[in-house]
């Protein structure tokens, strides 16, 4: 549904503005790429202060089985 109401608002953003919509058709998928280690680094880092919970919390785990 997402992917569907950004086509529709890019169709009339063409309509409206095309070289605006074309500069954004280009522009995009940079910008996605410059990101994308920014997002690959967030997610190591949230998996290493889960794992740090994990890690922390077990002992608690443990007695609350016993």
């Amino acid at each position: 549904m997402k992917t569907l109401l950004v086509i529709i608002l890019w169709c009339i953003l063409f309509v409206l503005c095309w070289p605006v919509a074309l500069i954004l058709l280009f522009l995009l998928p940079l910008v996605w790429l410059i990101l994308l280690p920014f997002r690959i680094l967030g997610f190591t880092i949230e998996v290493v202060f889960k794992f740090i919970g994990a890690v922390l919390l077990f002992p608690f785990r443990v007695v609350k089985a016993i």
